[in-house]
C-alpha cells in the first residue's frame, strides 16, 4: 500500500537521524523501529518476554483480519460469502472441520502453501511463527487463490474452539498463544456466534481473554439471525450481550453486528431491516486498507509504551540483585514481590498500572531467567523512545493526513462488498430522507392533502402562516427544539421567516422522518426542494 522510504544524497544515514527524509508512513514506522526502539527491546530481551522482533513484511503487509470462533458457528461459511467463491482447503459441515489456521491470501493461481514453506517465505508476515515448531506449522497453511477481495485484505481462518475441559487438554494451550500473537498484527478481530449456539465454553473464554489490550480490533458478529423470529432473536442478542459482559471487562457494551451472512434466502424475512448493521460491518472492513497506516502506528506506540516498562522492570532486578552470594534466594524473593514492584516503579516513573505486562505471567517467563545476565538502566535508550513518541509520531501523524489527501480512497472491492455499493439494494437506499430521491414525483405530495387539512386550520394570511402558528403545531410531535428548529430551517426554502402549504408538508414530512428513527440531512437534499421553490434554486445558481 505503500513504499519505502528515502534518504538525502543516498546510501547510509551520514548526519545522525536529522538527515532522514521520510517519505511515507510505512517508511517512517519501519525507520524508527530499527533506529529508536528496537535497540531498547534487544538489550532488555524483550523479544524472550512478549513479542518477536518485527520484520520488513510486518510493516508492508496488507490488512489482515483473523476469525475466532467455536466449532461450526460459520467461520469458513463467512469467509466463503466474502469472497463469493471456495478457496483450497475450505471445509464446511455441522462438525468440527477446520483444524488449522489457514491464511487466505491472493495469487496468481490457486493452491495451498504448507506450514513450513509458508514460515521461511520473506514476503509474507509469517516467518517468527517457526518458534512455534513442528506441531503448529502442520496444521498452518496458506491458501491462494485471485480474488478481487484479497487484493486488499487478508483473513485468518482459525480453528473451531471446542466445548469442555477434556478436548481442551488433549488439543493443548498453544492456540492461545498463536491468538496472542495474531492479535498483535492483524487491524480486525472478528468473534463469531450463531444464534444457536450461544455459550461460550471455558476455552473460548480463555480465547477472548487473550485479546485483552486490543479491544479497539474486535467486532463481535451474530450469524444465522434469520433462522428465528424476531421475538427469539431479541432473546438471543440479550443472552449474548450477558454472556460477553462476563468474559470482556470493559465499562462499555461491545456493538454485535447482526446479519445472516450467506446467500440463500432468507428464512425470517421480517428481520431484515436489523441486518442493516452488517452493512455496518462491510463499510469496516471495507475501511481496513484506508486505516492500515494509523493501525500500525497505533501498535508500534502500544509496543514503545510496553517496552518502556518492561525496561525498567528487567534494569531494576538487576540491580537489586546481589554481587556474590545468595543469587538464588534473592531471585525467588523478587518474583513473589513483582506486584510489589510494579506499584514502586509506577510511582518513580509516573507510569499507568495498564501499561505493566500480566504479573502472572512475567513471573512464570522470569523463572527460566538469569537475573545476573540482566542489563542495567541505561538513561539513552529510554530517551531515545521518549524522543520518538513524543516528536517523531507527530510527524508520522501530519504525514498520514498528506498521503490520505494525495492517495485515492482505498476500499475493499469484489466479492460480497460490490453488493454494500450504491444502488436500489444499498444499506438505507430509498428510506428516510432518500425516499423518493430517483421518483418524478415530489415525494412528499403522497401524504400532502392530510398535512393541508391542518395547515388550513392554522389560519394562514396570504397562503403562509407565521413562526408562531408553525411552532404549536410542529411542538406536539415532542421533538427537542435544537431537532425543530433544524427542521424549520430545512423547510423554511426561501427563509422568509414563514411556511406556506408546501413548506409546512416538508416540515411535516421531516418531522415524520425523524420519529421513524432516521436522520436529518445536513442541507435539504434537491429531491425535497417542493416544486414551487424548485425554479428560483436553480435560477440562483
Amino acid at each position: 500500500m505503500f513504499s519505502w522510504l528515502g534518504k538525502q544524497g543516498g546510501g547510509r544515514d551520514r548526519g545522525g537521524a536529522g538527515s532522514d527524509v521520510v517519505q511515507t508512513v510505512t517508511g517512517g514506522l519501519r525507520d524508527l523501529y530499527l533506529r529508536k526502539l528496537l535497540p531498547l527491546e534487544e538489550h532488555y530481551r524483550f523479544h524472550e518476554f512478549h513479542s518477536p522482533a518485527l520484520e520488513e513484511a510486518d510493516f508492508e503487509n496488507k490488512p489482515m483480519v483473523l476469525l475466532v470462533g467455536q466449532y461450526s458457528t460459520g467461520k469458513t461459511t463467512f469467509i466463503r460469502y466474502l469472497l463469493e467463491q471456495d478457496f483450497p482447503g475450505m471445509r464446511i459441515g455441522p462438525e468440527p472441520t477446520t483444524d488449522s489456521f489457514i491464511a487466505v491470501m491472493y495469487g496468481d493461481s490457486e493452491g495451498n502453501v504448507p506450514g513450513n514453506a509458508l514460515v521461511v517465505d520473506p514476503k509474507k508476515p509469517f516467518r517468527k511463527l517457526s518458534r512455534f515448531g513442528n506441531a503448529f506449522l502442520n496444521r498452518f497453511m496458506c491458501s491462494q487463490l485471485p480474488n478481487q477481495v484479497l487484493k486488499s485484505i487478508s483473513i485468518i481462518d482459525s480453528p473451531g474452539i471446542l466445548s469442555g475441559e477434556k478436548q481442551r487438554i488433549s488439543r493443548g494451550d498453544y492456540d492461545f498463544c498463536l491468538l496472542q500473537w495474531f492479535a498483535e498484527r492483524v487491524d480486525r478481530i472478528i468473534l463469531l456466534f450463531d444464534a444457536h449456539k450461544l455459550d461460550i465454553s471455558d476455552e473460548f473464554s480463555e480465547a477472548i481473554k487473550s485479546f485483552r489490550g486490543r479491544d479497539d480490533k474486535i467486532r463481535v458478529v451474530l450469524i444465522s439471525a434469520d433462522q428465528v423470529d424476531t421475538q427469539q432473536l431479541m432473546r438471543v442478542y440479550g443472552a449474548l450481550m450477558w454472556s460477553l459482559g462476563k468474559v470482556i471487562n470493559t465499562p462499555e457494551v461491545l456493538r454485535v453486528y447482526i446479519g445472516s451472512f450467506w446467500s440463500h434466502p432468507l428464512r425470517n424475512t421480517e428481520n431484515r431491516r436489523l441486518f442493516g448493521e452488517a452493512q455496518d460491518l462491510f463499510r469496516d472492513i471495507q475501511s481496513l486498507p484506508q486505516k492500515a497506516a494509523v493501525r500500525k502506528l497505533n501498535d508500534l506506540i502500544k509496543r514503545a509504551r510496553l517496552a518502556k516498562v518492561h525496561a525498567y522492570i528487567i534494569s531494576y532486578l538487576k540491580k537489586e540483585m546481589p554481587s556474590v552470594f545468595g543469587k538464588e534466594n534473592k531471585k525467588k524473593e523478587l518474583i513473589s514481590r513483582l506486584p510489589e514492584i510494579y506499584i514502586q516503579l509506577q510511582r518513580e516513573y509516573h507510569i499507568s498500572a495498564g501499561d505493566f505486562p500480566e504479573v502472572k505471567k512475567m513471573q512464570e517467563l522470569l523463572e527460566t531467567c538469569d537475573f545476573t545476565k540482566f542489563h542495567s538502566l541505561k538513561p539513552k535508550l529510554i530517551e531515545a523512545v521518549d524522543n520518538m513518541l513524543a516528536n517523531k509520531i507527530a510527524s508520522l501523524m501530519s504525514l498520514i493526513s498528506q498521503e490520505e489527501s494525495n492517495m485515492p480512497t482505498e476500499m475493499v472491492h469484489g466479492g460480497a462488498f460490490d453488493g454494500t455499493m450504491a444502488g436500489p439494494f444499498g444499506h438505507g437506499y430509498g428510506e428516510g430522507v432518500k425516499e423518493g430521491a430517483d421518483e418524478d414525483e415530489w415525494v412528499v405530495a403522497k401524504d400532502k392533502p392530510a398535512y393541508d387539512e391542518i395547515f388550513y386550520t392554522l389560519s394562514p394570511i396570504n397562503g403562509k402562516i407565521s413562526g408562531i402558528s408553525a411552532k404549536k403545531e410542529m411542538v406536539t410531535s415532542k421533538l427537542p427544539n435544537s431537532v425543530l428548529g433544524k427542521i424549520w430551517k430545512l423547510a423554511d426554502c426561501d427563509g422568509d421567516g414563514m411556511l406556506d402549504d408546501e413548506e409546512f408538508a416538508l416540515a411535516k414530512h421531516l418531522i415524520k422522518i425523524k420519529l421513524d428513527g432516521y436522520e436529518l440531512p445536513g442541507t435539504l437534499p434537491s429531491h425535497l426542494v417542493p416544486p414551487s421553490h424548485r425554479k428560483p434554486l436553480q435560477t440562483a445558481e
